[in-house]
This record gives structure tokens, sequence and C-alpha cells, in this order.
């Protein structure tokens, strides 16, 4: 089995799992989002651990449970196509980090 490699975009977004964006919890209208503006793919992660700007901790310990965990999408397309979003994501973004990274995808053919 061969392996075909082309080019790609990572967006990477990381935003608290307590941020809102009309009414549903920002990660949640992103995905719902990025599906209706036909990206090939999403994924959402929870992260046990972490600090933003603020530097305060949220963390997933059970003693100091938060309930403001980091979240990270990864949203892979074409080039194109991911420049024509990030523009907008950034905006529903009002605080955590988006950046792009140019990746390679490889297709089993």
């Amino acid at each position: 089995m061969k392996s075909m490699a082309e080019k790609a975009k990572l967006l990477k977004v990381y935003v608290g799992e307590k941020e809102r964006f009309m009414n549903k919890p920002l990660y949640q209208y992103l995905v719902h989002w990025l599906k209706e503006q036909g990206i090939i793919g999403v994924t959402v992660y929870r992260g046990i651990e972490g600090y933003g700007q603020d530097k305060v901790l949220h963390s997933a310990r059970l003693l100091e449970l938060s309930s403001d965990l980091p979240i990270i999408l990864e949203i892979v397309d074409t080039e194109e196509k991911i420049n024509s979003i990030v523009a907008e994501v950034s905006k529903m973004v009002p605080k955590g980090l988006v950046y792009t990274v140019s990746v390679e995808v490889h297709k089993a053919t």
C-alpha cells in the first residue's frame, strides 16, 4: 500500500471550556459552523491542565476540579479553505489562541 502526501493546513484553536458564542459553548458552535463551511475535518480535545494569558491554572485534578478546562480544536483542510475562514474564526475567539501550520496529509492509495 502506497502513501500519497498532499499539502494542507492545520488551524489550531485554544479556548476555555466556559467560553460561549451565540448562547452555545464556543467549541461546539465552532464545530457546527466549520461543518457548514464545508471544512474537511475537525477534532476537539479537552485538556487536563493548562493556563493562558491570564496565568490562571485550570486543572482536572480531583481536589481542584475546574469547570473551565482548556479546549483545543484541530481543523484540517486545504491552505485556501483554511485561509478563507481563519479571520472569521479569530473574531469568534475573544480570548484564546488561534494559529495555523502547514502540514502534509498522507492518504493510503
